[in-house]
């Protein structure tokens, strides 16, 4: 394995933005390539096969690009497809639930844990089955929040009716008694502020977001060595203004090109050269 080859991320949209910034974070020195499937978000009210399908394209997608390990950062994905992407990549593929799980286990009292997740993450049961392998006795509260997602890749968050959907979705948890709080979707680290208000400070949040980049660090070995800073790539299936807006509030600078990708029948990616692209003005 070639220590310059690119990590592949992928997403339904902004969410694995969260997982890039760890990357960041740790190891500088790794290019990423990431893509957004905002053609098709939100993938919480997806069908199983929709979802598989938007997967084993992404990664046929990353495949071709010489990515050395793919992170599927979508909680969605993750529940649903990651046994299926993992057996047709001959690279590793990681998920984000049982690192969210692992995570979440070490942090909790009373053994009482929400799951904040998509439509589609919670009816698969994924989080509930990781964690009755990791503790049987701990008691799992998931609750789908469908607004979510639509409000972080709108660039809604400190909106009043933001804070009003939030506490719909989270009295449930707060009346079980919860102690930890797991984002089981990459879009929600967005809203940890708005979380955090509602639920005060004794409650955990886990974001599966470094978690799963210290699992891919220990199997790929990787190392936190600086060096020059790698050009990184970014491609989104539907329109790249939004993407790259909201990107570039967390991320605090985004220096790069956010390139608009159809994926033709191969799964190969097809770029349509009538679509504009997004860029800082300071690119390097």
């Amino acid at each position: 394995m070639d220590s310059m080859q690119p990590i592949g991320v992928f997403d339904s949209g902004v969410g694995g933005l969260t997982v890039v910034k760890s990357l960041w974070n740790y190891f500088p020195q790794e290019k990423i390539v990431y893509f957004g499937d905002t053609a098709h978000l939100p993938y919480g009210s997806r069908s199983p096969e929709q979802i598989v399908h938007f997967g084993l394209e992404i990664l046929d997608f990353l495949l071709r690009r010489d990515v050395k390990a793919v992170i599927a950062a979508c909680n969605t994905s993750s529940s649903v497809s990651l046994t299926r992407l993992q057996e047709k990549s001959p690279v590793p593929v990681f998920g984000m639930i049982e690192p969210g799980v692992k995570s979440a286990l070490k942090k909790t009292n009373n053994k009482k844990i929400g799951v904040l997740a998509t439509k589609a993450t919670v009816n698969s049961g994924a989080y509930e089955r990781s964690f009755r392998q990791g503790d049987p006795d701990v008691r799992v509260f998931a609750q789908s929040c469908p607004l979510f997602v639509p409000l972080v890749e709108n660039g809604s968050v400190e909106r009043r009716e933001t804070y009003q959907i939030a506490r719909s979705y989270l009295r449930p948890l707060q009346e079980e008694g919860v102690d930890t709080l797991v984002f089981g979707c990459t879009h929600y680290p967005y809203l940890a502020s708005v979380i955090r208000h509602i639920v005060g400070e004794e409650v955990q949040l886990v974001d599966p977001a470094e978690e799963v980049v210290r699992e891919l660090a220990d199997i790929l070995k990787l190392d936190g060595y600086g060096g020059k800073t790698p050009r990184h790539l970014f491609f989104a299936s539907g329109p790249v203004t939004s993407f790259y807006t909201t990107g570039k509030e967390f991320l605090g600078s985004f220096p790069f090109t956010v390139q608009q990708v159809s994926l033709n029948s191969q799964g190969g990616g097809s770029y349509d050269d009538r679509t504009t692209q997004a860029e800082d003005e300071n690119r390097a």
